[in-house]
């Protein structure tokens, strides 16, 4: 089916709304949700909904909290989500990040102790549009571990992904964006409700045997994910989780937490405080467009700089809808249930038959 973004994000956010969030939390949350269905991180879209319901009934997320800096200094802070939503407390971090950096060139902070954070990338987009480079490393924890080390038969680290913005004066901003898994678990997730496989290399079973059924990962005991990369991404999902747990105190993945926590150790760069700013943009301008003349493979049209893709995509889907499953489809209308909407505003929301 294709959905009306809009009409997606109302129904979102009334989900949340109803779950106790403000109204402007309810609108985050639904926002950047839906702009990662746009973009087609469907892994980290509306297909979340029903686990962030299921982390809110269980009161492993908090609405409506405030970031508390632990620690400030010129030219770092370390601040605590207090398990709030990672949509609305993330933003208030990055920030942070964005202002040191502008004040002394460079600036670390590191974040803990936060519900899901989302789409990393939206970060390092948030930090371009205001001029500044950025890289973050998310870990996550015990809750999360779903990725086998390089050689390994059952899964002892998470996802961790890292995100890289680096801004492009009057042009749209390069951002990597990517999992040091072969694949997010949400791409997982998603292609289990579609009753998709993935492709061969991406999973182990329990046994550690290789398969292309997503089930596996869901299955007890659970299958694993792969990292990227054979032993490079195996040795960059590990670096990522110190990273990001020892600098922020939120630790690292570990098999007795339960709860999902995501913590976040970003460096932000003021790229007019090191050099030229016209010859920064003209050198990227030089090299991005040498790169991209590379003639393309048989399968492939253009050589895209990382961000191209998303923004393709949400040209397509902003003007033609959001793909979504049906499995996708009825777990939204069941978290609208579980939080107590009933099923006549479920239809009006909707728009369509409960």
């Amino acid at each position: 089916m294709q959905i009306d973004s809009r009409r997606l994000t109302d129904f979102a956010a009334a989900i949340f709304e109803q779950g106790g969030s403000t109204a402007e939390e309810a609108r985050q949350i639904a926002e950047h949700l839906v702009e990662a269905n746009l973009t087609g991180h469907d892994s980290h879209g509306v297909s979340r909904i029903i686990r962030y319901v299921e982390y809110l009934q269980a009161d492993n997320v908090v609405p409506n909290q405030e970031i508390t800096v632990v620690l400030d200094a010129p030219a770092f802070a370390v601040v605590d989500g207090n398990m709030g939503y990672g949509q609305s407390t993330g933003g208030a971090a990055v920030d942070i990040g964005i202002d040191k950096a502008r004040q002394g060139g460079v600036a670390m902070v590191a974040f803990r102790n936060v519900a899901h954070l989302g789409r990393i990338g939206a970060w390092a987009e948030r930090a371009a549009a205001a001029g500044i480079l950025s890289i973050h490393f998310v870990n996550t924890t015990g809750a999360g571990m779903k990725v086998a080390p390089y050689g390994g038969t059952d899964a002892r680290l998470s996802t961790n992904p890292i995100a890289i913005g680096l801004p492009r004066q009057g042009q749209e901003p390069i951002i990597f964006d990517a999992a040091t898994s072969f694949v997010a678990e949400g791409k997982v997730f998603v292609a289990n409700n579609k009753g998709d496989t993935m492709p061969p290399g991406v999973l182990i079973d329990h046994a550690g045997l290789e398969t292309t059924d997503p089930a596996a990962l869901y299955t007890d005991p659970p299958g694993a994910i792969t990292t990227f990369g054979l032993h490079k991404g195996s040795g960059l999902c590990l670096m990522t989780d110190l990273l990001a747990g020892l600098l922020s105190g939120g630790g690292c993945t570990a098999p007795e937490t339960k709860q999902l926590v995501n913590n976040m150790t970003s460096i932000y760069i003021d790229p007019e405080r090191f050099t030229d700013n016209e010859a920064f943009q003209q050198e990227t301008d030089r090299f991005t467009r040498w790169v991209k003349a590379s003639p393309p493979i048989a399968g492939h049209s253009e050589i895209l700089l990382p961000g191209e893709p998303e923004r393709q995509r949400l040209a397509d889907r902003r003007a033609n809808g959001l793909p979504l499953d049906e499995t996708t489809w009825q777990s939204i209308i069941e978290a609208a249930r579980r939080v107590g909407i009933d099923d006549p505003t479920i239809a009006r929301l909707s728009g369509a038959s409960s």
